[in-house]
C-alpha cells in the first residue's frame, strides 16, 4: 500500500465525517514515515522511482500539519480572498502563498498551499505548488527549467500580479485526486462555490 492510497482513504473518511481530522493527521504522518521505509531497496533501474516516492513522502509529512486551515495560515501561507477557477479546465481553490519560499525546490517547502470550501464553513487542503523565478526573465528561453519528482515545471510564464517575476511553477494534487493528472495546473475535481470567485471587471 502506498502513502497516496492511505491518504486518499483518510481524506475520504474525513470528508464523510467518519474520521476526525486530527486522527487522520496522525495516521497520515505515520504512513508517510513508515511506508517508504518498508519498500525494498531499489535496483538501479528503479532508483528514479524510489527518489520520487521519497520526495512525495516528504511532501506528505511536511504538509499534513496544514490539514487544519488555521495551521497553514499560522505558518505564513497568506490566504487569497477569492477562489480561483478557469472555465473548462477546473479550479485551484483558494491560493495561500508564502513568498519567503519562492524559489524553493525542497519537497517539504512548497511556496503555496491550495484549499477548497469543505461545505461546512471551513477549508480543506487539496494541493500545493512550487514556484521558481526564471533566471533571465525571458519567456522565449527555457534552459533553466527546474524539475521536481522527475517532472519538469511548467512555464516560463508571466507573473500573476504586478511585480511578480516571470517564473516556472509545478502543482501537486496530493490531498485531492486530480482526474487530469497529479501535476496538472488545474484540478477538475475542485469546485469554487457561487460568489467566491473574483468579480469580473465592469466594462
Amino acid at each position: 500500500m502506498s502513502v497516496a492510497s492511505v491518504v486518499s482513504a483518510l481524506t475520504g473518511a474525513v470528508t464523510r465525517g467518519a474520521v476526525p481530522r486530527r486522527v487522520a493527521l496522525a495516521l497520515t504522518l505515520t504512513a508517510a514515515v513508515t511506508l517508504p521505509s518498508a519498500v525494498a531497496a531499489p535496483t538501479a533501474a528503479g532508483a528514479d522511482n524510489a527518489t520520487t516516492a521519497a520526495q512525495r513522502a516528504a511532501v506528505y509529512r511536511a504538509t499534513a500539519r496544514y490539514l487544519r486551515h488555521a495551521d497553514g495560515v499560522k505558518a505564513g501561507y497568506v490566504p487569497d480572498k477569492y477562489c480561483v477557477e478557469r472555465a473548462g479546465q477546473g479550479a485551484l481553490g483558494y491560493p495561500h502563498f508564502n513568498h519567503a519560499l519562492d524559489n524553493s525546490l525542497d519537497p517539504a517547502k512548497p511556496a503555496a498551499l491550495f484549499y477548497e470550501d469543505d461545505g461546512r464553513g471551513g477549508k480543506r487542503l487539496v494541493g500545493v505548488q512550487w514556484l521558481v523565478y526564471d533566471r533571465d526573465q525571458d519567456l522565449t528561453t527555457t534552459d533553466d527549467r527546474p524539475s521536481l519528482f522527475g517532472t519538469p515545471f511548467k512555464g516560463p510564464q508571466r507573473g500573476n500580479f504586478p511585480g511578480q517575476p516571470i517564473h516556472y511553477a509545478l502543482h501537486l494534487w496530493l490531498w485531492k485526486k486530480n482526474p487530469k493528472g497529479v501535476y496538472e495546473t488545474f484540478n477538475t475535481a475542485v469546485r469554487c462555490l457561487p460568489g467566491t470567485t473574483r468579480p469580473k471587471p465592469q466594462v
